[in-house]
């Protein structure tokens, strides 16, 4: 799908990129044509006023265009043009202006070409020419001819040019749209494979209890005789198979509506400093059970605008996470909140084992493991750290994470107060 998408979006780009030179192109060819047009007619108009015997007019190289008349004439002077003067139908004079060599039969035949057309001006395309006719009071006609290989040529030539600029700039562009292409589909390519990844690991998560689940029914099903007492360790197996099915489907939901950007919150003037406090009661018998000191450090009446209810449970995400990985020798949990000039800052601290700093960067990646033997057994589907990475971007902030030998590892979140 990536790949068609790519090639899509290049043709579209040269597509659009190719309409607008051709457009632009033809109409430089046509304004040069009615250029040229209009530059012949002039040297038309030209040697029509010119007696018979009268040779163009000259010009001084380098002398500015009004001295010399207009620029239109200096032009239409290198136009090669002859006129002929007809008499009861017959060519009595031809003037070359000087610089044409036309025989008397081509003058001629263009005389009578141009007789026949019973126009006043035209284009003789047998022969190359344009001309323009005009009758005289004392009856005579004359008739002026303009060659028109000139013309044909420079187009010829403009053409051309066009069209190479017009090969080259899209064989520029086709590289510029693949480069552009590239890196424009780059996230796209990133979320699509991170959401093949994510369906299959929700499969791969979802397939578990649902394997349960059909294993414990079908026990039960096959000593239908039974009591429900006799088979409440199937039926209990079950239900707590269930429960965790149910709140990974919950967790699944929330991220599904964070990235479609239909999170609901309701934001409120939250007291960050009692929410904190108020999170850490429930997990100090969890970490005496686990023989974790639990400590704290919170300053007071620290408040920010965001959602309670998901800024309560970013908070049990960090602890919880906490908690279950704090190590030997002295496994310890630190939780601080303190303000750093518009933001609050919320850390929690735990020691052990490091984290390799190959994980680092994927702690936050959904159904990632740093360790592979830390799934289900301690209740976890890898989803906590991209949840609370979710709740923290709803509410403008950053989270990091920083593990070293010494120190443990420290989970910081930076959220604005407003």
């Amino acid at each position: 799908m990536i790949r068609r998408l790519r090639w899509k979006f290049i043709l579209i780009n040269l597509l659009l990129v190719g309409l607008v030179l051709t457009v632009v192109f033809a109409l430089l060819l046509s304004s040069n044509a009615r250029r040229l047009a209009d530059q012949g007619t002039a040297a038309l108009h030209m040697a029509l006023n010119r007696g018979d015997d009268e040779l163009p007019p000259r010009f001084e190289i380098g002398s500015p265009p009004e001295q010399d008349g207009m620029d239109r004439d200096r032009n239409a002077s290198m136009v090669p043009v002859f006129s002929v003067t007809m008499e009861d139908g017959q060519v009595t004079s031809i003037n070359d202006g000087g610089h044409v060599d036309v025989s008397e039969e081509t003058a001629a035949q263009a005389a009578q070409e141009a007789m026949d057309s019973e126009q006043d001006s035209g284009v003789l395309a047998d022969l190359g020419l344009r001309f323009l006719m005009e009758e005289k009071p004392d009856g005579t006609i004359r008739i002026a001819f303009a060659d028109l290989s000139w013309e044909r040529s420079t187009l010829r030539n403009l053409f051309l040019t066009c069209l190479l600029i017009w090969l080259l700039a899209m064989a520029a562009f086709f590289f510029v749209s693949l480069f552009l292409a590239s890196l424009a589909l780059r996230p796209v390519e990133k979320a699509w494979k991170q959401q093949r990844q994510f369906v299959a690991d929700a499969s791969h998560e979802l397939k578990t209890p649902l394997t349960v689940i059909l294993a414990n029914t079908g026990i039960v099903l096959a000593h239908p005789s039974d009591t429900v007492e006799s088979q409440s360790k199937w039926l209990s197996y079950t239900q707590e198979e269930a429960r965790q099915m149910k709140g990974l489907v919950e967790d699944l939901l929330f991220l599904a509506k964070s990235d479609s950007a239909r999170l609901p919150t309701h934001p409120t003037q939250v007291d960050l400093s009692q929410l904190v406090q108020g999170c850490l009661l429930p997990f100090e018998p969890v970490a005496f059970e686990a023989g974790v000191a639990l400590e704290s450090h919170i300053d007071p009446e620290l408040t920010l605008t965001g959602d309670e209810g998901q800024l309560r449970r970013l908070v049990r995400i960090l602890l919880d996470n906490a908690v279950k990985y704090a190590g030997p020798p002295n496994p310890e949990v630190r939780i601080t909140l303190t303000r750093q000039q518009d933001k609050l800052r919320l850390s929690v601290h735990n020691t052990g084992a490091p984290i390799p700093a190959e994980h680092l960067p994927h702690l936050f990646e959904r159904f990632y493991r740093a360790d592979a033997a830390r799934d289900r057994a301690q209740g976890g589907y890898g989803l906590g750290l991209a949840i609370a990475k979710s709740i923290t971007e709803t509410h403008r902030g950053r989270i990091s994470v920083t593990s070293t030998p010494d120190s443990g590892t420290t989970f910081a979140v930076r959220l604005p107060r407003r």
